[in-house]
């Protein structure tokens, strides 16, 4: 067995055998990798042929058949435990004796393999972090989750002992009697005892949003908000979140050179402030251009990013506008890759709220601004346009409600997030913003996607408070103020209507929307009280 897995040369195996891999279970490996990191992580995997070497320096891989996260096929384990605290109607249940089973299935699948091993925190704040040991069997998932988690200093290693452990077989095939699961492919979460596995499955994403799942499962009893949003802050200590699905623009709007980026992600909401739950990237980058997007393109050029499903040509460089795999092409890269990157991961109590919406039908204002029940009531309604790719067997946009914005990894029930975040919200008097980055004039298939200019200006005019003082109306369809006018930027895309050809054709396709708003309501009016039931008129006219 290895036991000098660090680059640095010490010698952690001895601990490890003792603490770690024995007494979960893997015994009789062939090889253990411990804590490597990019340089011997990029020879085992070219050793392996998992991928390429880019021009530029990055590591290039192929997911194969999932080139997306397989929502249907997590599970949660159901026990007398979890029974009263697992939102069920979203998470779908596995028997503890199946979990088991599973379990051992797939450590005796194990035997006799070669495993990297990375031993991480998820989370910048060390009194509301998990250790996170994760056990792969693709060296490049292991830079991957290297790259996405927080690194523990080399003197942190030898005292670590984790608190979760996930191991990730993509060789591996469930059987869905035996393990009680749907397919082949399988992630499985003891949200109680920390423990995920992942089979049959190729997709890095699956690793990092399994550790996401198990904070939103924790921090909420320690009164610590966990949230799926993109971070940063300015120069005035002035911390804003960005909540919103894939494809919506949390990393691209985050990632401003003038403001400080926290992560791009996932964060926490504690009584310090916010931190982020990551110490690296995950990036879109389909249709990438070092224009529109610098610091994101130069990530893709360095020696330790992983680049997933990007087309190469024959110069092994990467073409973002090819999605012949898949339009779900993602970059991930440690966070200090971005020029303007925090080094700490925290900030203090935010001072706006954006909440991200890609518009489908091209009814939402570019931005809108929300009292604190709106903001509770989007919240938890979660609209946006899943982008293709995103999930398997998702083609095309289409509109979705994903609760929380980030539904598929919120293992409580909505409402206490979402009256968690209002308090919050309240406590430290912040301000909320609703923005389309979806389509104007008209849905999509007939308008175009709003300008990124237009939003860019509008959030800068937001987050330095000066879009506070323009004069606002309020919006016919759901009651939110909008700005009537914004110095360079065009008053007619403020008012969506003004930008469709036919204003008959705007009046039914909003009046449709509000519907969809009102329908998808209904499950949470008895988990809100009546400020929220009353935040928009859609709600008015529904409770009548």
């Amino acid at each position: 067995m290895n036991t000098t897995g660090n680059s640095d040369g010490i010698n952690v195996g001895k601990r490890n055998e003792t603490h770690g891999l024995e007494k979960f279970g893997l015994a009789g490996l062939k090889k253990v990798h411990w804590n490597f990191q990019a340089p011997e992580l990029y020879e085992e995997a070219v050793a392996r042929n998992e991928g390429q070497i880019t021009s530029g320096g990055a590591f290039t891989v192929n997911t194969g058949q999932h080139t997306g996260r397989s929502a249907a096929d997590k599970f949660v384990v159901r026990t007398a435990e979890t029974e009263n605290t697992i939102w069920w109607d979203n998470n779908k249940p596995m028997s503890q004796e199946h979990f088991d089973i599973l379990k051992a299935d797939m450590l005796e699948h194990a035997r006799d393999k070669e495993v990297f091993v990375q031993d991480l925190y998820g989370g910048a704040d060390p009194q509301n972090r998990i250790k996170a040991r994760v056990v792969t069997e693709y060296a490049w998932h292991s830079l991957f989750i290297r790259n996405l988690l927080i690194r523990p200093e080399l003197a942190e290693i030898a005292s670590y002992v984790p608190d979760m452990m996930i191991l990730d077989l993509p060789s591996f095939t469930a059987d869905p009697e035996r393990h009680g699961c749907r397919t082949g492919t399988v992630i499985a979460c003891d949200l109680i005892n920390k423990i995920v596995l992942i089979g049959g499955t190729s997709y890095a994403g699956e690793i990092k949003k399994s550790v996401f799942t198990a904070l939103n499962y924790a921090l909420p009893e320690a009164q610590v908000m966990p949230m799926h949003c993109s971070a940063n802050v300015g120069s005035e200590e002035d911390s804003a979140v960005f909540f919103g699905l894939s494809g919506t623009g949390k990393t691209t709007l985050s990632a401003d050179a003038s403001r400080t980026l926290i992560g791009d992600d996932e964060h926490g909401w504690g009584p310090d402030g916010i931190f982020n739950f990551e110490g690296g990237c995950y990036a879109k980058t389909i249709r990438l251009s070092a224009e529109a997007e610098p610091e994101i393109y130069a990530t893709t050029q360095r020696f330790g990013t992983v680049l997933e499903n990007v087309i190469l040509d024959e110069t092994r460089t990467p073409d973002f506008n090819d999605a012949s795999l898949t339009e779900n092409t993602r970059c991930a890269y440690p966070l200090h890759y971005i020029p303007n990157a925090s080094d700490t991961g925290r900030a203090p109590h935010p001072k706006n709220i954006i909440m991200l919406t890609a518009d489908a039908f091209g009814v939402l204002p570019p931005i809108a601004r929300l009292t604190p029940a709106q903001a509770m009531f989007h919240f938890l309604s979660g609209y946006t346009a899943k982008v293709a790719g995103t999930e398997k067997g998702v083609t095309e946009p289409e509109a979705t409600f994903s609760t929380c914005f980030g539904a598929p990894f919120m293992p409580r029930h909505p409402s206490e997030y979402g009256n968690l975040l209002r308090s919050l919200i309240a406590k430290h008097n912040v301000t909320c913003w609703l923005v389309n980055t979806g389509w104007t004039g008209g849905a999509y298939g007939t308008g175009n996607r709003m300008p990124i200019k237009v939003t860019r200006k509008l959030l800068t005019e937001a987050l330095n408070g000066d879009l506070n003082n323009a004069e606002f109306r309020i919006d016919e369809n759901f009651g939110f103020e909008v700005p009537v006018a914004v110095e360079d930027v065009d008053q007619n895309i403020l008012n969506p209507r003004e930008t469709w050809a036919d204003k008959a054709a705007y009046d039914a396709q909003a009046n449709r929307l509000v519907g969809m708003f009102r329908d998808n309501f209904d499950k949470f009016r008895d988990h809100v009280d009546q400020e929220v039931l009353a935040a928009a008129s859609i709600e008015l006219e529904a409770a009548e």
